[in-house]
């Protein structure tokens, strides 16, 4: 992990020492310095980070290493901002004709020697964690020839197929005994359960038999949800419905008790199959078993859970299948499948490996997970009998460790991973328990943490594919979902390898390091810290390095951990904000100015006590008037980078002094604000505002006035479902560089917007929704250059 720590950083000062040479040209030598030790520390680190759990003095090396080279990388990223900072702020009086030219490079000077004593700082110190090296006996760590996983970052291997979950050996018994239990005519409602340890292929029988096209023929209709740990009724309820019956948007946000009845009412008179995969508690059928009705017979009820007293809680022992651990032929048959991945293989080889491979499959004790792990690892070796043994005694190392075999079988396929693909393992640990991953979006997050390098002329997307691809390919994680096309739609982690990546996750400090956290279907707690990951909880408070946040509220946003997240660029909260909007939040929110986006949304349900302490509404002993349904905008004033604002929930009214308004707003956006007074007359003088949007009942009076000399640089106008809008005039002079009005489901709206035709730099009109065609006729009628202008710009 270290190791990909300091390759990721080294090429990046690598890429700034060329495109800011001119910058860095002032501290080269330093820079210079630092870029070389990196390159020194990164050989010694291929060898290094893997002994580290042999060796405490390893580990301790490796992780000086690995902190030191954070401490570089935000020294270089708080130069680059404030260089970036500076600069466009010289540009801005530059052409203000306040500055004269010559004085752009004296004033980024102080910046410039701040970064030579801060690099010098940090080149001591790894001088001497380097030193170490040799002084406590650490030398012999390069790493040995034999080692070949950087090799494969080199260039893209063609794979051959994946060995799948459904060609796990020994399962087809219980297929079948199953499926006779889901397909046995009963005359009420009755649920079957299927009990295992983790890791022993519960969900992967479970789906074998849910595919099974007979099952599939006998019931009505199907839906498979994944409950886990953090159990939520409603959401459980929310997702059988929506695999069910097409939901609109007012019914997903029923209660729980009329989401309730709704599915119920669908399902009475219809022959249902639901599987529950990975129950954790009693509580789960006992709140959703009301939902699920009795009244059709042979519908089922399919439950996988750890425990036989939830599976005894919600039916009787008659239908409750026991998986049992794979005896000795059937764990060698599944792993010489995911060793050889379906390869034809001399029998002569089979037989020279069968002894070290025999022994290996004995330490997985029956489990097919870590039996399907180790395979996963051995398709990635050399297939001789010295690559086995090394193999064979890692395992009795790790297994020395402590009791939980299992754990330290999958450490040491996560061990063995090269460290391109260690950082894209541990990311994953970051999604809840049990939930489904977009493949495209996960490839996203991890470009946007940089975790992809480049390799020749191939797309970063094709190489972050290809690493998908490969993590499958050793098992740590698994195709939830394939497209048409074969390539993978959507992907999981189980249970078992999601905790191992939290626990070295931790170890390495890892999510203290993220950019990006885009989690928006997550449960957060403010007092959980990043060991509570394995729970389905985040600690944000202490991801100080996060540059884009965007998460439903919770509690994690009481006190004042936002405001630590000092690194934020962009920040979008929305959903259950209300009972969190409290005065921490608003102070933490005054620190962050460092934002360039900000979205916050109060989902209209959830709307019963808001506040307004950020619109400048005084405090009187500590009693908040409610006023105000959102608590609007700060005073962002020291906002200096803030340009893009949206803000969704409803306001009394919008602030009139500016100082609530980023100096430098570009784009605005305002929805469900229910505001009664024209908000033209105030927004048209923020003096940057390029794009301004107004939706969904932004504005609930009549009329809307852009007046003379306002919105002199606004370029797009927006108006989307305002539906008490009459009329809209634009003033001679006013919105002089507009280019785009787009007016959207505005009802009442019959007639063009007055001064229309004398805004001579639009070029797109878009009406949709309404009806002008008797305006547009006049128009017509009359012909001349009014005419020739709106059919130009009309789309």
């Amino acid at each position: 992990m270290a190791e990909g720590t300091v390759t990721f950083f080294a090429e990046k000062l690598s890429n700034l020492i060329l495109q800011e040479a001119s910058v860095f040209g002032q501290v080269e030598g330093q820079i210079k310095l630092l870029r070389n030790e990196l390159e020194w520390m990164r050989l010694f680190l291929k060898d290094a980070d893997s002994k580290r759990i042999h060796d405490e003095r390893i580990k301790l090396w490796v992780n000086q290493i690995r902190n030191a080279t954070h401490d570089a990388e935000d020294v270089i990223d708080e130069f680059i901002v404030n260089m970036d900072h500076r600069q466009r702020r010289l540009n801005t009086l530059k052409l203000l004709k306040c500055l004269p030219t010559c004085v752009g490079f004296a004033d980024k000077l102080p910046f410039i020697h701040e970064l030579d004593s801060r690099v010098k700082d940090i080149n001591v110190m790894i001088g001497a964690i380097m030193a170490n090296r040799s002084k406590y006996g650490l030398g012999d760590l390069v790493a040995s020839s034999s080692s070949t996983t950087d090799q494969v970052a080199a260039h893209k291997e063609k794979r051959p197929p994946v060995v799948e979950e459904s060609d796990v050996v020994g399962i087809e018994d219980g297929t079948e005994e199953v499926k006779q239990m889901l397909m046995k005519e009963e005359t009420r409602r009755s649920v079957v359960s299927i009990v295992g340890m983790g890791g022993l292929g519960k969900t992967t029988l479970a789906k074998k038999v849910y595919n099974q096209r007979d099952v599939q023929q006998h019931f009505d209709c199907k839906a498979w949800v994944y409950v886990s740990q953090e159990f939520r009724a409603r959401e459980i309820l929310l997702d059988i419905a929506n695999r069910f019956m097409s939901l609109s948007e007012k019914e997903k946000e029923m209660r729980e008790s009329e989401l309730g009845e709704k599915l119920c009412e669908y399902l009475k008179e219809k022959k249902y199959l639901v599987v529950m995969d990975d129950v954790w508690s009693s509580e789960v059928w006992s709140r959703l078993r009301s939902h699920l009705p009795e009244a059709k017979d042979g519908s089922k009820v399919l439950i996988t859970t750890r425990n036989k007293e939830i599976a005894l809680h919600a039916t009787s022992q008659a239908f409750i299948y026991e998986l049992r651990l794979m005896n000795d032929d059937e764990s060698w048959q599944l792993f010489l499948k995911k060793t050889f991945q379906g390869t034809s293989t001399p029998h002569t080889l089979i037989r020279e490996l069968e002894e070290p491979g025999k022994k290996i499959v004995a330490k997985c004790k029956g489990l097919p997970l870590a039996v399907v792990v180790l395979g996963g690892l051995l398709s990635t070796k050399e297939k001789t009998k010295p690559s086995w043994e090394k193999v064979l005694a890692s395992i009795e190392w790790y297994l020395d460790q402590g009791p939980e075999s299992c754990m330290g079988i999958l450490a040491l396929s996560y061990n063995d991973l090269p460290y391109y693909l260690k950082s894209c393992f541990l990311y994953c640990g970051i999604f809840p328990e049990d939930s489904e991953i977009k493949a495209s979006k996960l490839i996203r997050l991890w470009l946007a943490e940089g975790f992809i390098q480049r390799r020749g002329k191939e797309t970063l997307e094709d190489i972050a594919e290809d690493y998908m691809h490969e993590l499958i390919h050793r098992s740590l994680i698994q195709v939830a979902e394939r497209r048409v096309d074969g390539g993978v739609e959507s992907c999981r982690m189980h249970d078992l390898l999601r905790d191992l990546a939290v626990l070295e996750a931790k170890d390495a400090k890892f999510f203290e390091q993220l950019r990006h956290l885009i989690c928006w279907n997550c449960k957060i707690s403010g007092q959980s810290k990043t060991s509570k990951c394995v729970n389905g909880y985040l600690g944000v408070e202490q991801l100080t390095n996060l540059q884009t946040l965007a998460l439903q509220g919770g509690s994690w946003l009481e006190g004042d951990g936002l405001g630590k997240l000092t690194q934020l660029r962009k920040l979008v909260l929305g959903g259950l904000l209300t009972p969190y909007l409290k005065k921490g939040f608003f102070e933490s929110i005054t620190k962050l100015t460092a934002l360039q986006t900000l979205a916050l949304g109060i989902e209209k349900y959830s709307k019963k006590r808001l506040l307004n302490h950020l619109v400048g509404l005084e405090r009187q002993k500590n009693v908040i008037e409610e006023k105000t349904l959102f608590p609007g905008l700060v005073p962002f004033s020291c906002h200096a980078y803030l340009d893009v604002v949206n803000l969704i929930g409803k306001f009394e009214k919008l602030p009139e002094q500016f100082e609530f308004y980023p100096p430098n707003l570009l784009k605005l956006g305002l929805w469900d604000c229910e505001l009664r007074d024209d908000p033209m007359m105030i927004l048209e003088k923020l003096p940057s505002l390029r794009k301004l949007e107004l939706g969904s009942d932004a504005y609930v009076g009549k009329k809307m006035i852009c007046s003379s000399g306002g919105f002199l640089q606004l370029e797009s106008l927006i108006l989307i479902g305002l539906n008490k809008l009459e009329e809209l005039t634009v003033e001679e002079g006013a919105m002089s560089s507009l280019k785009t009005l787009e007016i959207w489901s505005c009802g009442k709206m019959k007639k063009l917007p007055h001064g229309l035709l004398q805004l001579t730099n639009l070029e797109k009109l878009s009406l949709r929704g309404s009806s002008y065609h008797e305006s547009i006729e006049e128009i017509e009628k009359a012909g001349g250059e009014d005419w020739d202008k709106l059919r130009k710009i009309m789309c």
